[in-house]
């Protein structure tokens, strides 16, 4: 139980972070557009690459001594870069949700979810580097990654459906700026926790 809810709470702060991906599926949701198939495609890919990494990473831990630590650090390399990233785009705010642009078939809605989201390498770091060096402390690895995946379910299924009633908050600046400032400050957090686990 308790790596099925470090999986979960992992998994769902990675994925909190807004960038084109989550930013697509909001904007989705605020038209109401093809909802389904996109958190469909989003949360069924994220399953895929959070299995691939814990299965996969794994292995290769038990056959690579001192790649586990290699890649914590990596991985908290990336998340304090990242954070950094996500504290900067606070500071300078200016981001503010455009929903308004035209209506957009279901083949285009899905072409445009798997693009940004296979062809993301931010998607390969966190959820199969990361997420895969985390699991390997544990000894419950499928509970962590149902938990991960489950977080990816619950995500991205609120993000589409709950869009609409966050349209009205994140029309406005201030709202993306303390959304990014939690984000940064939560990937800090867990970048300490990697160095320090």
């Amino acid at each position: 139980m308790e790596a099925a809810i470090a999986g979960f709470a992992l998994g769902f702060s990675l994925i909190l972070a807004i960038g084109a991906q989550n930013a697509f599926v909001l904007r989705q949701g605020l038209r109401r557009m093809h909802v389904l198939p996109v958190v469909l495609v989003c949360a069924l890919s994220d399953a895929a690459l959070i299995a691939a990494g814990v299965a996969g990473f794994g292995a290769l831990a038990t056959a690579v001594p001192g790649l586990e630590w290699g890649m914590r650090v990596f991985g908290a390399a990336f998340l304090i870069w990242y954070g950094a990233k996500t504290l900067y785009a606070a500071w300078k705010g200016g981001e503010a949700l455009a929903a308004g642009e035209g209506a957009q078939s279901l083949r285009a809605a899905v072409l445009t979810c798997l693009a940004l989201t296979w062809l993301n390498p931010h998607v390969y770091l966190d959820t199969v580097v990361l997420l895969g060096a985390v699991s390997a402390q544990y000894e419950a690895r499928l509970a962590f990654a149902i938990g991960a995946m489950t977080a990816s379910f619950v995500f991205f299924f609120s993000l589409g459906y709950g869009a609409r009633a966050l349209a009205p908050i994140f029309a406005r600046p201030r709202a993306w700026r303390v959304l990014d400032l939690v984000v940064g400050l939560t990937m800090w957090a867990i970048a300490a926790k990697l160095l320090w686990m």
